[in-house]
């Protein structure tokens, strides 16, 4: 293989990977909100409405957290909801919460 194919190759497989991360984003930005009855979702406790939490199960929940102050967030700060990496290509509603939760940086 010479150089010139060598090169050829790499540019495709950086394109490739640049076309696959895209796809991916828009698809978590894009996708169907997570029902609180999936087995996902059931597993952390994630609920649309944070004040419904269950305070037994989760004491250390506290009404101010949601899902649009978590660090897991990539919504937008002022979107209704946005993509989650817990519920691939599925978005949470941004007043929503799971035991996942992680304070935003900042």
């Amino acid at each position: 293989m010479n150089n010139s194919d060598r090169r050829t190759f790499m540019l495709q497989v950086v394109a490739s990977g640049a076309v696959l991360s895209a796809g991916q984003a828009m698809a978590q930005a894009s996708g169907p909100k997570v029902s609180e009855t999936d087995p996902q979702a059931v597993g952390l406790g994630y609920k649309e409405d944070t004040t419904k939490v269950d305070a037994k199960k989760y004491p250390n929940h506290a009404a101010s957290q949601n899902c649009a102050s978590c660090q897991l967030f990539q919504g937008k700060a002022k979107d209704a909801a946005g993509g989650c990496p817990l519920f691939a290509g599925k978005q949470v509603v941004a007043t929503g919460w799971c035991s996942a939760w992680a304070k935003k940086a900042g």
